[in-house]
């Protein structure tokens, strides 16, 4: 489990890719794991499978290539990357499990003063996990939704965010990896019970 809190970049640096099946180098000053652990690479839960100094690796599964944006990984491509949360630390954004809902599309970035605004379409199919005021995991980050309609959401950024995850580099039409609230996903299903 992650809380959404970037601690790191990272860089793919190598790609094997079979039909189904990826395997990547991710190059980064992320420290704290060993083989076995669960890092949150934009989003998506992956476990090291080796590493030396300032590198580790991990594959992707065909299921994760379906549904996340890693289908479009290549050399160079920037992570945001979050080491699993220990028993008793702070849960600083909102339980994130690193385990992709959907992807989704940026229709929009634009700058108001110091902060910016993300425009994000979304699946229908998730809008009743969507609520103004809720928590998402946009490619691994926790934000706040400031905003809903139809078939997109807004969410606004500070100059930390902005800076210190992948969101910078974003263009309009950007594919990004979307993880719904676990707390909405309980909460929807807990009524359909009622």
């Amino acid at each position: 489990m992650f809380s959404g809190i970037i601690q790191a970049h990272g860089k793919i640096t190598k790609l094997s890719k079979s039909k189904d099946f990826l395997s990547i180098d991710i190059q980064s000053n992320l420290k704290g794991y060993k083989i076995g652990s669960s890092i949150c690479c934009s989003g998506i839960c992956l476990t090291v499978t080796s590493f030396s100094k300032n590198k580790f690796s991990a594959d992707i599964s065909k299921e994760t290539l379906e549904k996340t944006n890693a289908k479009f990984w290549k050399k160079g491509t920037l992570l945001n990357l979050e080491n699993s949360m220990k028993i008793g630390d702070e849960v600083s954004g909102h339980f994130v499990f690193g385990h992709v809902d959907t992807t989704c599309r940026l229709l929009d970035i634009q700058q108001f003063g110091k902060s910016w605004s993300l425009s994000i379409e979304f699946p229908i199919s998730i809008k009743k996990y969507i609520a103004q005021k809720g928590s998402i995991s946009l490619n691994g980050i926790s934000l706040t939704i400031n905003e809903v309609k139809s078939n997109y959401f807004n969410c606004m950024i500070i100059p930390h965010t902005f800076r210190n995850t992948d969101i910078h580099k974003y263009k309009k039409n950007e594919i990004l990896n979307l993880e719904v609230d676990m707390l909405a996903r309980y909460a929807h299903f807990s009524n359909l019970r009622s």
